[in-house]
């Protein structure tokens, strides 16, 4: 009688061992075939995912705020995620992982990258004077500064 980890002779014979491996095989196919999933999708797929995403991390306010922006699909299957600074950049790379698989899983496709661009967000300057605000208005109209000059106006502030 063979022990419980090695198969005997009679159920080799019987090809009880032989079907075990097949069993194993097919494992391995199923697994191979996920593996390779390359199925195309467009911006609006990706925007659509993206946000249920969002929303199964929902209870995490600040890792939403760092991924409320859709990343841009670049050629290939990257993923190009544009964001405000290094702080937010680690907690994508933290959340990566998770994010990545739950994306190739629901987009079918196992080839997806996701890479980050810091960019400087531009925040409109806000003009308080009065000096201030008439410069600003003179670039937008030059025809401001002749009017300004005409009936000789003159701003202090």
């Amino acid at each position: 009688m063979g022990n419980l980890f090695s198969p005997s002779i009679k159920d080799a014979i019987a090809g009880n061992v032989q079907s075990e491996k097949k069993d194993t095989d097919k494992k391995e196919t199923e697994y191979s075939a996920y593996e390779t999933y390359s199925e195309s999708f467009t911006q609006e797929q990706l925007a659509g995912k993206w946000a249920e995403y969002l929303k199964l991390i929902a209870d995490r306010p600040n890792m939403c705020s760092t991924l409320s922006m859709v990343p841009e699909l670049t050629e290939g299957n990257k993923l190009l995620l544009k964001i405000g600074n290094s702080v937010q950049e680690e907690d994508v790379r933290l959340e990566k992982i998770n994010l990545l698989s739950w994306l190739r899983k629901e987009l079918r496709n196992s080839h997806i990258e996701l890479v980050t661009q810091i960019e400087k967000l531009e925040t409109e300057r806000i003009f308080y004077s009065d000096s201030e605000k008439l410069q600003i208005m003179m670039q937008k109209n030059p025809e401001l500064n002749d009017l300004k000059q005409k009936f000789n106006l003159d701003f202090h502030g």
